[in-house]
């Protein structure tokens, strides 16, 4: 990876992630949405917000909630386009009315 890369700390204070949690694997973060149409919506958003950024995540869609998770290398390590994705992803998701919450399984 040659761009420089953040701490997990530097990731949650940074402005508007806090939808997100970092983990071993990354930055991860999980969106409610009403149905599987408007979880199709909303990955379509990512998918222009990635291309813009020039990041793209992993993206796990269920008719209940869109999971995200974003890293920049090896062992989940983050960097700067980490952060601005997520910024990114969680500002599309207020726009769409997609709350982020936790994930509860069935």
């Amino acid at each position: 990876m040659s761009e420089k890369r953040t701490t997990a700390r530097a990731f949650h204070d940074a402005v508007g992630v806090e939808d997100w949690r970092v983990l071993f694997s990354g930055a991860h973060a999980y969106f409610h949405v009403g149905s599987f149409a408007e979880a199709a919506r909303f990955v379509a958003a990512i998918a222009e917000v990635a291309e813009v950024v020039g990041h793209f995540p992993d993206v796990d869609v269920r008719p209940e909630g869109v999971t995200v998770r974003t890293a920049s290398g090896e062992y989940g390590a983050l960097s700067h386009r980490d952060v601005e994705l997520a910024r990114q992803i969680s500002a599309e998701a207020r726009k769409l009315g997609n709350p982020p919450g936790i994930r509860h399984r069935r």
